[in-house]
């Protein structure tokens, strides 16, 4: 079962074996398996193709440059991949104050960004402030979609993460993405599909679980775990078409469903910066 309410520090606690089962003991020469950022990933429009990075830059409001805008229809509900799988054939790049669009048929959009009118959009279950970008980038989203949408930059810290300031942060692991690809019966499963900034190795498959309710040194940086990242249908989406082609939510629901965390079908977790700094693939991971 999962849990919805209550402290996340007390779960973690209650699965205090997990934790202290962490590193992977009895490697060659005896030695214990060094804990590491494997790689890092984020894009500037939320719902668009992940785009690997070398390195990241944590503030408080989270990853500098990482989903800055969204998309919203004409009701003013944000969109993403669950709904618009299109978006990930789109490569979005953002170098402030300019954003550049890259769309499937070769076509580029690219501008200064400016902002004009707020406009109070429906963000999931709340209300988030945006402002409307102006110039061709909504258009050009709208051809692709084929209907009408506008494109608006974040108000706020934590900008368009789903979790908002409290989630501007997520982690992956390389062991766990390997389980999932061998319950699948594929040679590997493209970490882009769950959309997490920071991918880790070194640890056992789903170790990471455990984190969650403690605090962690990522190179320069300090992180702290809230919960578990329950899934949705954009996992079952290939990272690069779009299209469903993997059945995601049935693999977890079947070796993961009966778990207690702090979502549903968990994969992965989700925190926030206690500490900014700099985050480099291949930078060593510590617990605390």
């Amino acid at each position: 079962m999962h849990r919805r309410a209550g402290d996340p520090r007390g779960a973690a606690r209650r699965r205090g074996p997990l934790l202290a089962a962490v590193p992977r003991l009895g490697c060659a020469g005896g030695g214990v398996t060094q804990i590491a950022v494997s790689g890092l990933a984020l894009t500037p429009v939320k719902g668009t193709r992940l785009r690997a990075v070398q390195s990241v830059r944590l503030e408080p409001g989270g990853a500098v440059g990482n989903r800055r805008f969204y998309v919203i229809d004409e009701r003013e509900r944000m969109l993403n991949g669950k709904q618009l799988g299109e978006l990930q054939t789109v490569l979005a790049e953002y170098s402030a104050p300019r954003l550049t669009l890259t769309f499937p048929d070769g076509r580029v959009v690219e501008e200064e960004v400016v902002t004009g009118a707020p406009v109070q959009t429906r963000f999931f279950s709340h209300t988030r402030t945006a402002r409307l970008v102006r110039g061709p980038f909504s258009q050009a989203l709208s051809e692709l979609a084929g209907q009408p949408l506008a494109l608006v930059q974040a108000d706020g810290d934590g900008g368009a993460v789903d979790r908002g300031a409290r989630g501007t942060v997520s982690l992956i692991s390389r062991s766990s993405l390997a389980k999932l690809a061998a319950v699948a019966g594929q040679d590997e499963v493209d970490s882009r599909r769950f959309r997490m900034l920071i991918e880790v190795d070194g640890i056992d498959a789903h170790a990471e679980d455990a984190w969650v309710g403690s605090a962690v040194r990522v190179g320069a940086t300090k992180l702290a775990w809230l919960g578990h990242v329950g899934r949705c249908l954009v996992t079952s989406r290939d990272p690069d078409s779009g299209e469903i082609d993997l059945p995601t939510l049935d693999l977890l629901r079947g070796y993961r469903g009966d778990l207690e965390t702090t979502a549903p079908l968990p994969f992965g977790i989700y925190g926030t910066v206690l500490e900014p700094g700099e985050i480099v693939v291949g930078d060593a991971v510590r617990l605390l």
